[in-house]
């Protein structure tokens, strides 16, 4: 396999720093909340895991949305639903110990 870079990063004194920096960081899981408008459970679950939101990539699902339908026959009676990595991880409120326990995997995956 060979590797193309871009020919600006050939120029660049730091290249090698920057190639280590790339192929070294650990990514981000993905937190999806599936909600609709209005959801004052949604709102505050968002509020219970703003201390972790620096751990994941947060992405929120309109389940009204037409294009989202499949999620709403499943979830319109069950919001907030979280997934984690695109797998269930919990329904109706946060539980911060479960959440705690599943990024870990995920970082302990990564090493």
């Amino acid at each position: 396999m060979h590797l193309v870079l871009p020919r600006t990063l050939h120029r660049t004194k730091s290249s090698a720093h920057l190639l280590r920096r790339l192929f070294s960081q650990k990514y981000l899981p993905t937190l999806t909340l599936f909600t609709k408008d209005p959801c004052p459970l949604c709102d505050e679950a968002k509020d219970v895991l703003e201390p972790y939101k620096h751990r994941y990539i947060f992405l929120q699902v309109d389940i009204t949305l037409p294009e989202n339908k499949i999620w709403w026959d499943r979830y319109k009676y069950d919001i907030p639903v979280f997934h984690l990595n695109g797998q269930f991880l919990m329904m109706h409120r946060v539980s911060t110990s479960l959440l705690e326990k599943r990024l870990a995997e995920v970082d302990e995956e990564q090493q």
